[in-house]
């Protein structure tokens, strides 16, 4: 199997990092996270948006409801049917029910951790967390094997990063890029424009003496092996520049140039405007793109009812659905891979809180596009959705899925700084059901 070496430097030494992150872009006006990828152009123009509901949502509320089951189990909302005959949801996912046939929806997913963090690292890069080692996401991943595509960063975090977006092990070049909220007044991404102050050729003078400084480093540090630690500063910097020379860039941020029409259609809302950003960023190029309300806001032990039909479910139900309806209408969905899920489920049994906990033995997440046959559920769940029934998947398929829809074999190896082999995905398969 191909092996592809990181070329990455333990976390240990982030002091030199830091400084000239702080010290010569602050001297810039720049504030640029460890964002961008490096790489030549692939043939293929497929990209993935990840809806991630960070928290675990409630499956028995959503897509997987029991109206059969005692009340403590099936709570206090109906299904309602959908655009599709046989398959139903939430009756506070009205929008969501008229696009059912452009996904489908698994209703067996497991998962082997419970608790949050480690849960949403597993999920992410399909390995469990280890004190001695960070592994990559999925964003990352791609971002490395992929690279960039029209001059736009290769993986996009919306609205922020959080806990297991990151590169791990590859090197903080493969992180994401921090969009900020697309629905705040006035919302420009800060890392895309120099200060007003601020001309290209002051830019160059200081980039100048930046090297000069990076030099003089190496020459002191040589006996350190830290060259692979400059070499990624010096990617982050140059691809830095290139992001902020790019018209094509600050055109795929430029959110405010939607028209009011299509932007009240996703919701003005976090996670509304988010999905419009991830639409125009994977028609500009940007193979992927997370987009999440924040961290942990589907964790709902308490007052489950209440908070998912006043605050959760509407936002998601226009954003979620207009995202499907615009990538199909603008023939961007058959190139783009829509998968919506959190770390987890919920309990099946109501808590005395009026809330549901942590579950992880069934539950439910949502595939479109990049071939995914559309308007049907794949896999169940038990009659009180305790227990995957039929066809279970485990995490590292939807790994395995996501790589194989990008042209990505999921079964290579990379090697870690120590030179250990890890496998893409850890002994995932693909979900062919989803695509026949």
């Amino acid at each position: 199997m191909p092996k592809c070496d990181s070329g990455a430097v333990p976390n240990e030494m982030w002091g030199r990092r830091d400084f000239l992150k702080i010290g010569s872009l602050g001297a810039l006006g720049i504030c640029l996270p460890e964002l961008l990828a490096a790489g030549a152009s692939p043939a293929d123009e497929r990209s993935v948006i990840l809806i991630w509901l960070s928290g675990g949502p409630p499956h028995l509320d959503m897509f997987d409801m029991k109206p059969d089951a005692p009340s403590d189990i099936r709570g206090s909302f109906k299904p309602i049917s959908t655009n599709v005959p046989g398959m139903s949801v939430c009756e506070h996912l009205p929008r969501i029910a008229k696009v059912t046939d452009k996904h489908a929806v698994v209703r067996s997913m497991t998962s082997a951790i419970i608790d949050h963090e480690p849960g949403i690292a597993f999920v992410l890069t399909g390995y469990r967390k280890l004190q001695s080692l960070e592994f990559p996401s999925m964003g990352s991943v791609i971002s490395k094997i992929k690279g960039p595509r029209n001059g736009m960063p290769s993986y996009v975090a919306v609205p922020q990063t959080f806990p297991s977006y990151g590169a791990g092990f590859l090197g903080g070049e493969y992180g994401p890029f921090i969009s900020g909220d697309p629905n705040a007044r006035d919302y420009r991404v800060r890392d895309l424009s120099l200060p007003l102050d601020t001309d290209w050729a002051r830019v160059g003078n200081r980039r100048w003496l930046l090297d000069k400084m990076d030099a003089q480093f190496r020459h002191l540090d040589a006996k350190r092996d830290a060259e692979s630690e400059f070499q990624t500063v010096d990617k982050f910097y140059d691809k830095a520049a290139d992001l902020m020379r790019s018209p094509a860039a600050k055109r795929a941020f430029a959110i405010h140039e939607e028209p009011e029409q299509i932007r009240n259609m996703y919701g003005r809302t976090p996670v509304g405007q988010g999905c419009l950003l991830a639409r125009r960023l994977v028609e500009s190029g940007v193979r992927f793109v997370t987009v999440s309300k924040g961290w942990l806001s589907w964790d709902t032990h308490g007052d489950n009812f209440n908070r998912t039909e006043k605050f959760l479910f509407p936002e998601l139900d226009m954003a979620y659905s207009a995202l499907l309806q615009d990538l199909d209408q603008r023939g961007l969905l058959k190139n783009t891979l829509v998968v919506m899920m959190g770390e987890f489920g919920r309990t099946p049994k109501v808590n005395p809180s009026a809330g549901r906990d942590h579950w992880i033995k069934a539950y439910t997440a949502t595939f479109a596009g990049c071939g995914v046959v559309g308007g049907r559920n794949v896999g169940s769940s038990d009659a009180t959705g305790a227990e995957a029934k039929d066809d279970p998947y485990k995490v590292e398929d939807i790994i395995a899925t996501v790589y194989d829809r990008m042209g990505i074999d999921f079964t290579q190896e990379f090697l870690t700084p120590i030179g250990r082999p890890v496998k893409l995905s850890n002994g995932g398969q693909v979900m062919q059901k989803l695509f026949v």
